[in-house]
């Protein structure tokens, strides 16, 4: 997020109208943090006590939509690390129902967190309408998500009507002191409005950077039963990828995984001391021996226990019996469709090549002849029996590298 200095300047008498920060019971609440592309693939944590991320799935400045390349590999490590998962737009000059309808139009379908969990509007720049705001925040309800808005408290009442707003959703507001390391909020600082949900409390949570949010009503829990990160209360295909990294065990991490350093992790395998700024960091596994796994990027030997797994090599398989509804040839090359596994409007992108299929009866027993028929009416089966990359992974569509070709196919049908 765009973070301004607030609040450094206010002054003493400014300090003691604040009225109602003894009723936050702030003491109760869970810490964590929020990401966007600057946090990298698998994202950051700034300590072992953080219990929720909410991570950017894009935006829109006025001059169209743009998609965060790391807001689903940033879901799958939250929920690896056991953490509760969220999401926010960024929403900028806004201000007309048809753009907002085609903004969330365009990500709401790709939102990788769980129904019920946090869609927030990050409102901080540009222009604004309040009509708008409240239409798109009851857009994001009726989608099965939990609406907020993100903001400094100054802006939001000089843009926004915030008093109509907070009169039905949840705030998370923004108030810093200063620029130094604050892993605690300063609540001298907290911008006191009604309905504040989270507060974020520092953009300097760790060194280097960082925003620092505590959760002072419990929203962070939506979307998840009882508050367990582990139980989200629906799938999506990044959270099944974090759930599958988080059931591997530690004994089956290979090279291409992808791990994070403990914050509990003191020496690397080899007797010296492990940075702090190395902590929390995720690294991919590029050599095992026995106990130990090699790390990329600083290049030093990890103890298995002190690591944590984030992503298990990206593949998956096709474990279902297909009918090929169509046969097609480019270039004198034979490919399969299959119209449930495709995504619509289905084209030559989601056709398979035939040299990676099987062909099959109904239940799957491999036919003798592997000679299609073509498309003569008769009905014809196959399976896809390999290990396939995945390329790339967009809303419920995935991208797999079949027979050394890309392929979209739905991701609801990948494991």
């Amino acid at each position: 997020m765009n973070k301004l200095l607030k609040g450094a300047l206010a002054s003493t008498s400014a300090l003691l109208i604040m009225g109602s920060i003894p009723t936050v019971h702030a003491e109760v609440g869970d810490y964590g943090v929020d990401n966007s592309v600057y946090q990298g693939a698998y994202g950051k944590f700034g300590y072992a006590k953080d219990k929720f991320m909410i991570s950017q799935i894009g935006g829109y400045t006025g001059f169209g939509t743009y998609d965060q390349s790391t807001y689903a590999t940033q879901v799958q490590s939250a929920i690896a690390q056991g953490k509760r998962a969220h999401t926010y737009v960024w929403w900028q000059n806004i201000t007309d129902y048809a753009t907002a309808d085609a903004v969330l139009d365009h990500f709401l379908p790709k939102v990788q967190t769980p129904k019920g969990s946090i869609v927030a509007l990050d409102i901080e720049s540009g222009g604004q309408n309040t009509d708008v705001i409240m239409h798109a925040l009851a857009k994001i309800k009726a989608a099965g998500y939990t609406p907020m808005v993100y903001g400094y408290k100054n802006y939001l009442v000089q843009n926004t009507d915030l008093n109509r707003i907070a009169d039905k959703y949840e705030l998370w507001l923004a108030e810093y002191p200063n620029y130094q390391v604050t892993p605690e909020p300063n609540y001298n600082y907290f911008p006191s409005f009604k309905n504040v949900g989270i507060f974020q409390f520092t953009s300097t949570y760790v060194a280097g950077g960082l925003d620092g949010n505590i959760d002072l009503s419990g929203v962070t829990d939506s979307g998840y039963k009882k508050g367990d990160a582990d139980k989200p209360k629906t799938d999506t295909p990044a959270i099944d990828k974090g759930q599958q990294a988080d059931d591997t065990d530690k004994s089956n991490v290979k090279v291409g995984d992808t791990v994070k350093v403990n914050f509990s992790a003191d020496k690397w395998a080899t007797g010296e001391d492990i940075l702090p700024s190395v902590k929390g960091q995720s690294y991919k596994v590029v050599a095992v021996d026995g106990k130990k796994l090699l790390l990329d990027g600083v290049n030093s030997w990890i103890n298995r226990n002190n690591a944590e797994i984030i992503s298990t090599k990206d593949t998956v398989q096709f474990n279902g019996v297909y009918v090929v509804d169509q046969w097609f040839v480019y270039g004198g090359k034979w490919y399969a469709r299959n119209n449930d596994m495709s995504i619509p409007v289905a084209d030559y992108n989601n056709d398979i090549p035939v040299g990676a299929i099987t062909l099959t009866d109904r239940y799957g027993n491999k036919l003798p002849s592997q000679t299609a028929q073509g498309n003569n009416g008769a009905m014809e089966y196959f399976t896809l029996d390999g290990h396939y990359k995945v390329l790339e992974r967009s809303g419920n569509a995935v991208k797999v590298q079949i027979d050394g070709e890309p392929v979209w196919l739905q991701a609801s049908f990948a494991e």
